[in-house]
């Protein structure tokens, strides 16, 4: 589960050029990063929900509780710039799990390829914006070594390794169940929920 953006961006150019015509072609304005990744968390929400019409009652006993780590975005006030990179891990994660996708699942391959796409969008967002914070990064590390008090100083390291503990479950018990149909059904309940809990904090981008 380590695939590099550059790599997923050459699996995917194909397809990008439909996905231009199904997204849209985005400003990477980063004073709109909020509106970016709630429009295409949102996108990949409904595309999700399109794969499947209802949840298959004969997979009910299997499911799981992969434990969603809640309490990386759960401070009164978290920096952006962190919120920014769980988005980002996140981003790159749930594409590992859906590069996964075999035929012995029954997703549309075409709403899977919107999906990929749109989180490799988010990739291309993010980039963008946290190369730019980087100087405030900087200033961020001066203040701690300065001796202030800030809560949030581990929230980044935290955020990164607890959310791919929480995708290594989902890839262990995809692996464990061979890949079959219920496994995908439940994963794809769970990574919609991920979404889902990811979007709201977009809106914490928006201003400062």
């Amino acid at each position: 589960m380590s695939t590099k953006p550059d790599v997923i961006r050459k699996c995917l150019w194909p397809a990008c050029l439909v996905g231009l015509l199904i997204t849209g072609i985005l400003s990477l304005d980063c004073n709109l990063l909020h509106f970016h990744l709630r429009k295409v968390t949102w996108q990949n929400l409904r595309l999700l929900s399109s794969t499947s019409s209802s949840f298959p009652a004969e997979c009910l006993s299997e499911t799981k509780a992969f434990e969603l780590p809640q309490e990386i975005l759960s401070h009164t006030q978290p920096v952006k710039r962190y919120i920014k990179e769980a988005f980002y891990e996140m981003s790159i994660q749930a594409f590992n799990i859906f590069s996964q996708y075999t035929l012995k699942s029954t997703w549309e391959s075409d709403y899977l390829k919107q999906i990929q796409i749109g989180l490799d969008q988010q990739l291309q967002y993010l980039e963008q914006c946290l190369e730019e914070e980087e100087q405030d990064k900087e200033d961020w590390k001066e203040m701690t070594e300065d001796g202030m008090n800030w809560s949030g100083a581990l929230v980044p390291q935290l955020s990164s390794l607890e959310l791919r503990r929480y995708f290594n479950r989902i890839d262990n018990f995809l692996k464990e169940k061979r890949y079959s149909h219920c496994a995908w059904e439940i994963i794809r309940a769970e990574i919609r929920r991920c979404f889902y809990y990811f979007q709201k904090f977009a809106a914490r981008l928006r201003k400062k």
